[in-house]
């Protein structure tokens, strides 16, 4: 049988099809991104070590001014202090970012591409060129790209920008056709190229909802195409009376890696970037690692800190065997099927 299924593969000419015992071309995923932050990283993939999958899309929603982009801009210079070698496709649909802006946040500016887009099928097509020519190298020369779309919300499509041009005010009723046909094959071109990608995307309010309730704009193409959806909200985090970054709530809306509707802060500071510990004291807490011995900490040594003091020294006290135990209460936590460790 499995021969005969070989010559079904080769015969239909399915670039993407293959027999499961090999792998799926398009959708096993065998590695992650680091985002910089060990809790969002579990929240993502079940482990303090995966991060978003390097093939599939993930998007991150949210209202105006919720730190989106100052989100997307931490993962992307963490990916590539890691990766000297890689490069990032940024498509930037609000007109929002300056070199000034990269650079301050400490981002190799020569290993960025912004690549403005005002349309669906402009992003489309630029897209699917990059993935293309990427995959028209030789696989062992391909270096980590990473692709980011900032933001969906803001794309229009080009009847929209044509109508304009006509003094036309009508409002294009094919968008959401229009995002899921780009997805539809987006999806499959970033598996095979495994490639990851980041959406940024806005959040409304649904009127008419009995509970208070957040939904995401663009039509369904997203939220299908997306393997992971995160929302986001934020607050100001202080020093004092200085505002010196925000604490961000990650909400995952969708997930095919983990559990749904989990939720976890995440730290982003203005100088810094994303604080790779944060987050992992609630963590070790709960699942008996630590103990919360009135506003202190109780460390396995019994020794007692206040959570500031830890944070500050993250590395003298998230020890090797401290960093193994978290990954598997993470995995307990976050994976599906709430395995025994």
């Amino acid at each position: 049988m499995p021969d005969f299924l070989k010559q079904i593969i080769k015969e239909t000419g399915n670039e993407y099809a293959s027999l499961v015992a090999d792998g799926v071309e398009a959708g096993d995923v065998d590695t992650f991104i680091d985002t910089g932050s060990h809790i969002f990283n579990a929240v993502l993939s079940g482990s303090i070590h995966g991060g978003i999958p390097s093939n599939k899309i993930t998007a991150l929603a949210g209202e105006s001014a919720t730190g989106k982009t100052f989100f997307v801009l931490g993962m992307v210079k963490h990916f590539l202090d890691s990766n000297p070698d890689a490069g990032v496709i940024y498509f930037e649909s609000e007109s929002a970012l300056t070199k000034q802006m990269i650079e301050e946040r400490g981002i190799d500016s020569e290993r960025m591409i912004i690549m403005p887009v005002t349309t669906v099928q402009e992003f489309r097509t630029q897209a699917l060129t990059v993935l293309d020519k990427y995959m028209e190298q030789d696989e062992a020369d391909r270096k980590p790209i990473f692709m980011v779309l900032d933001s969906l919300g803001m794309l229009s499509t080009t009847k929209e920008v044509e109508d304009t041009a006509d003094g036309k005010e009508t409002r294009d009723m094919t968008r959401a056709q229009v995002l899921k046909a780009a997805f539809r094959v987006l999806t499959l071109k970033l598996g095979k190229a495994k490639v990851p990608m980041v959406i940024t995307n806005h959040t409304y309010d649904v009127v008419g909802a009995y509970m208070p309730t957040k939904e995401m704009g663009g039509g369904s193409g997203l939220k299908y195409a997306a393997s992971t959806i995160v929302y986001l909200s934020k607050k100001k985090d202080k020093e004092g009376t200085e505002v010196v970054g925000n604490i961000i709530h990650c909400k995952t809306q969708k997930s095919r890696l983990s559990k749904e509707n989990m939720m976890v802060d995440v730290r982003l500071r203005y100088e810094t970037g994303l604080d790779k510990y944060y987050g992992l004291l609630d963590l070790a807490v709960k699942h008996g690692i630590f103990k919360q011995v009135s506003t202190r900490i109780e460390l396995p040594d019994g020794t007692k800190q206040y959570a500031k003091s830890i944070y500050n020294e993250p590395e003298k006290y998230f020890t090797d065997d401290v960093m193994s135990q978290l990954d598997e209460a993470a995995k307990r936590e976050y994976s599906y099927g709430n395995p025994e460790v």
